[in-house]
C-alpha cells in the first residue's frame, strides 16, 4: 500500500498549482478569440493532471496535501473551463448546468460530512474516468475551433467523450453521496465498504 506523506513541496502538488494558475489564462484567450493559444494551455493543464497523478502514485509523493489539492484543482478547472466554453457558445449552457448542480451535490455532501466529523471521502474511480472524459472532450472542442477543417471529426468525438463524462461524473457523484449517507448512519461499516470499494 502506498504511503502517503505530509509534504508540501512534491511535484505532482507544484502541477496541481500550475493547473491553478493557467485558469485564468485559460479563459483570457478563450474570450480573446485566440483559439490556437487557448488549446495550448489546455491541453498543457490536461496533461498536468494525468502526468501528477502517475508520478504520485509511481514515485511515492502521494500527500495529504495533494489529495486535497488535486480534485480541488480538477474541479475549479473544469468549472472555469465550462463557464468559459459556455460563455463563448462551445457548448449549451445545459451541459454545464448538468456538471455545475454535480458539484453542488457534492459540496452538500461534503458541507454534511464536515458537520458529523469526517473529511472528504477518497475519490471514486468512476469520478475519474468522468474526469478524463471531459478533460479528454475540452481540448477537442476547442481544436474544431482553431482548426475548422478538422472539426467534422474531432466535434463527434467531443461530444461523445463530453455526454459519457457528465454520466459517469453523476453516477460517481450519487455514489459518493451513498457512501457518505451509509458512513454517517453505519460509521464501521462505511468505513470497511470504502476502503474497498474506492481508489484513493
Amino acid at each position: 500500500m502506498t504511503s502517503v506523506s505530509t509534504r508540501i513541496l512534491t511535484i505532482p502538488n507544484l502541477l496541481s498549482l500550475i493547473r491553478l494558475l493557467l485558469i485564468p489564462v485559460f479563459l483570457v484567450l478563450l474570450v480573446a478569440g485566440q483559439y490556437v493559444a487557448a488549446l495550448v494551455v489546455l491541453v498543457v493543464s490536461s496533461l498536468t493532471d494525468f502526468v501528477d497523478g502517475y508520478i504520485a502514485r509511481h514515485f511515492n509523493q502521494m500527500s495529504r496535501l495533494g489529495q486535497l489539492l488535486d480534485p480541488a484543482a480538477d474541479r475549479l478547472f473544469i468549472f472555469s473551463t465550462l463557464i468559459g466554453l459556455a460563455w463563448t457558445g462551445f457548448i449549451p449552457w445545459w451541459l454545464a448546468g448538468a456538471i455545475l448542480a454535480r458539484e453542488l451535490l457534492l459540496l452538500i455532501v461534503g458541507v454534511i460530512l464536515a458537520n458529523h466529523g469526517y473529511g472528504p471521502l477518497p475519490v471514486h474511480h468512476l469520478g475519474k474516468m468522468g474526469t478524463f472524459a471531459l478533460l479528454t472532450a475540452m481540448p477537442l472542442l476547442v481544436l474544431g475551433a482553431a482548426f475548422p477543417q478538422l472539426a467534422d471529426a474531432t466535434d463527434p468525438i467531443a461530444w461523445a467523450a463530453a455526454l459519457w463524462g457528465v454520466f459517469l461524473y453523476w453516477w460517481a457523484g450519487i455514489l459518493y453521496a451513498l457512501q457518505a449517507g451509509r458512513l454517517i448512519r453505519y460509521p464501521g461499516d462505511a468505513r470497511q465498504a470504502a476502503s474497498d470499494s474506492l481508489d484513493a
